[in-house]
Parts: structure tokens; C-alpha cells; sequence
């Protein structure tokens, strides 16, 4: 068989980046440190959500947030949780409406346009 080379890189601190375990740049660093604090924040918004809900209603729920480990599996856990939530209770709203703010915080390009101002 022919015996490859890896191509070289000619851009700047390409050689750094592409290293196994480089830090990258510091701007690139700083933002995957604020996508991680905006993915726990987002954690910590749905635990909060389901913390007053009962165990054999929102158990298994706390369980898959709690080992989420992305957040589009967050994501996908969104319409087991709003049932969860579901109600005319003053608190489940209020519990909603948190829940919703978290994510639009998250995925913020998911929802359509909308003509409504928040205050």
C-alpha cells in the first residue's frame, strides 16, 4: 500500500488547533464556557420546573435531565415536561412560562417570528 502524509495546514494557528487537546483560541474557549453555563442554566431551569411536581409524575423526567448531557436532549424532553406541567394552577403557569423563557434563551431561532412584544 501508499504511505499517506497528512496535508499541511497553512493557516494561522492551525497547527496548534488541529493538535489533540489544544486549548484553541482564547475567543473559542470563552465561548464554549458560555454555551456550557447557558446548557446548565437550561438544566437547572427544568429541574426547577418539575421541583414540585410528584415523583411518580415527574421522576423518570428528573432522571433524564439530570443526565442530559447536550441540549438538544433538553430539547426533546420539552413536550413530556409541559404535560407534566399541564393545569390552570396558578404555580404550573408560572413554572411553564420559566420554562419557556429558558428555552427561548437556548433556541432562540427555533421559534417563529412573532408579532408580540414581551415587557
Amino acid at each position: 500500500m501508499y504511505a499517506t502524509t497528512t496535508p499541511r495546514h497553512f493557516t494561522q494557528g492551525a497547527d496548534m488547533a488541529g493538535a489533540a487537546g489544544a486549548p484553541g483560541l482564547p475567543g473559542d474557549r470563552m465561548a464554549r464556557i458560555a454555551a456550557r453555563r447557558a446548557f446548565v442554566e437550561l438544566k437547572q431551569t427544568y429541574l426547577l420546573a418539575l421541583s414540585e411536581a410528584s415523583d411518580d409524575e415527574a421522576g423518570w423526567l428528573r432522571n433524564q435531565v439530570r443526565s442530559a448531557e447536550q441540549p438538544v436532549d433538553l430539547w426533546l424532553l420539552r413536550a413530556p415536561v409541559f404535560a407534566v406541567l399541564s393545569g390552570t394552577d396558578p404555580d404550573r403557569r408560572r413554572r411553564r412560562q420559566m420554562l419557556r423563557r429558558g428555552l427561548d434563551s437556548m433556541f432562540m431561532d427555533i421559534q417563529p417570528p412573532s408579532s408580540f412584544v414581551s415587557l
